[in-house]
């Protein structure tokens, strides 16, 4: 294995302004990946871009909510006029909502958490659909989390969008077996020290969890090595 096992491999992760997706897109362009970074705070993006190239990697940002109205479809369009395929997809950005009893769900947040945690992410692969078609060697990553399949008191807003989408997912994964290149994996980081983490959990040391770092090494290290179509992998 060479030193840069993903050179000239593009790479898109989305919600790459902080935390695990920060520390993805880190991974994979130490890995020798051209990374482009989305996320809603062009800030924190260019602060990514800047360890990136400090660490010798290449990146491009593309601030971008990608729950507004034809936000995606204007990011695929100007990825699709630069390069030609997209080798990794990476679905990390998404909304936690409030913490509540299903009784109490807030319907204008339930909306808004369908909106940015299913349907932008339904865009995202429809858009970039052609340029992963494209690629010798498409790998989609879908950041997931443990309440999609074991329900938690007052996480259900967030824990229902989470299982929608791992099945939307997982039946796009069956739908491009033997037609293209693409493998689908959806990954459990488990206890991480992020922000969302911090909301969900106020009070909980964080100096006990594993950092961003660990998860983002961890997924460079799939796409590296590959993993089979359909893969669900937990972080330790």
């Amino acid at each position: 294995m060479t030193d840069l096992p993903l050179q000239d491999r593009l790479a898109l992760v989305t919600g790459a302004s902080r935390g695990i997706g920060a520390a993805t897109a880190e991974a994979l362009a130490a890995a020798g990946a051209h990374v482009i970074l989305t996320a809603r705070t062009a800030g924190g993006l260019e602060e990514v871009e800047e360890r990136i190239f400090a660490a010798g990697g290449n990146a491009t940002i593309a601030p971008l909510d990608i729950g507004e109205s034809g936000g995606v479809a204007k990011l695929a369009s100007a990825i699709g006029g630069r390069w030609a395929a997209l080798d990794i997809l990476v679905l990390n950005a998404a909304s936690l909502g409030t913490l509540t009893p299903v009784s109490a769900i807030d319907p204008k947040e339930l909306a808004n958490l369908l909106t940015l945690n299913i349907s932008a992410q339904q865009a995202l692969i429809g858009a970039f659909d052609p340029m992963l078609r494209m690629s010798d060697r498409a790998r989609l990553v879908m950041l997931t989390s443990s309440v999609a399949t074991r329900p938690r008191a007052y996480w259900g807003g967030y824990a229902a969008t989470k299982a929608a989408l791992e099945t939307l997912v997982l039946t796009y994964a069956d739908e491009m077996a033997g037609i293209s290149s693409l493998r689908c994996a959806i990954v459990d980081p488990g206890a991480t020290a992020t922000k969302m983490r911090a909301r969900a959990f106020p009070g909980e040391d964080a100096a006990t969890l594993k950092p961003p770092a660990v998860v983002g090494a961890a997924i460079a290290r799939m796409v590296v090595d590959d993993f089979e179509n359909g893969a669900r992998v937990r972080v330790a």
